[in-house]
C-alpha cells in the first residue's frame, strides 16, 4: 500500500480559510445559521472552521453540534460486526434554521443522505447546505454535491483519501493512498 501526500499543510489551511470566507458570504453573523460536524470525520473539520471564523474572521456566538449518522445509514444493517455509533450533541432546534452539514471528504454521497434524514429529529430546517473539505466528485452513488469545497481530487474507487490534523495525527495533510494489489 504506498501513500502520497496531495495536499499539506499550508495549502490546508489556505482551503480552510477560503471556505470560512465563501461561509461568511453567505451566512453574515451566523445568526440564523448552525454549523453541524458529520461524526466521525466531520468534527475536526468543524472545530477548525469555528477556531478560524471566532478567532480570524471575529464571528461570535456560532451554533454548532455534531450528528451521529450510524442509524440513518442505508446500509448500517449490512455491515459485518457491530456498529459503534458516536455522539450526537445538538442542544437547540434547527426548525426554520439554515443548517450546513460538515464533512471532510464526500465520495458516494450516502453519508450526506443519511444527515438529512438524521437533522429532521431536530425540526425542518429551512435551508440545508454541505461543506466538504475534499470533494472526490468521481464517485458519487447519488445525486449529492457541496456546496462549499475545500479542493476536489479525482480518484478512483480502489484510493482512498485521509485528512490527517496536529491535533491527532500530528500533521496536517491529505494522503491519497493506493493499494498495491
Amino acid at each position: 500500500m504506498s501513500k502520497r501526500e496531495i495536499i499539506d499543510s499550508r495549502e490546508l489551511n489556505i482551503a480552510l480559510n477560503r471556505l470560512c470566507c465563501k461561509l461568511i458570504e453567505n451566512h453574515g453573523d451566523f445568526s440564523n445559521s448552525i454549523l453541524i460536524g458529520l461524526q466521525p470525520r466531520g468534527v475536526q473539520v468543524l472545530l477548525r472552521i469555528v477556531q478560524l471564523l471566532e478567532n480570524e474572521y471575529n464571528i461570535e456566538g456560532i451554533r454548532s453540534g455534531l450528528l451521529d449518522i450510524t442509524f440513518y445509514r442505508d446500509d448500517f444493517r449490512r455491515r459485518d460486526g457491530h456498529l459503534q455509533p458516536n455522539k450526537t450533541k445538538i442542544d437547540f432546534l434547527v426548525e426554520d434554521e439554515k443548517v450546513v452539514f460538515i464533512d471532510d471528504v464526500l465520495f458516494t454521497g450516502r453519508s450526506v443522505r443519511a444527515a438529512m434524514d438524521a437533522i429532521l429529529t431536530f425540526g425542518r430546517p429551512s435551508k440545508m447546505e454541505l461543506l466538504t473539505l475534499i470533494d472526490r466528485r468521481f464517485s458519487r452513488d447519488l445525486p449529492i454535491q457541496p456546496d462549499y469545497k475545500g479542493r476536489q481530487v479525482d480518484s478512483i474507487e480502489s484510493q482512498r483519501v485521509e485528512v490527517l490534523w496536529e491535533e491527532i495525527n500530528g500533521r496536517d495533510a491529505v494522503l491519497l493512498t493506493e493499494s498495491n494489489s
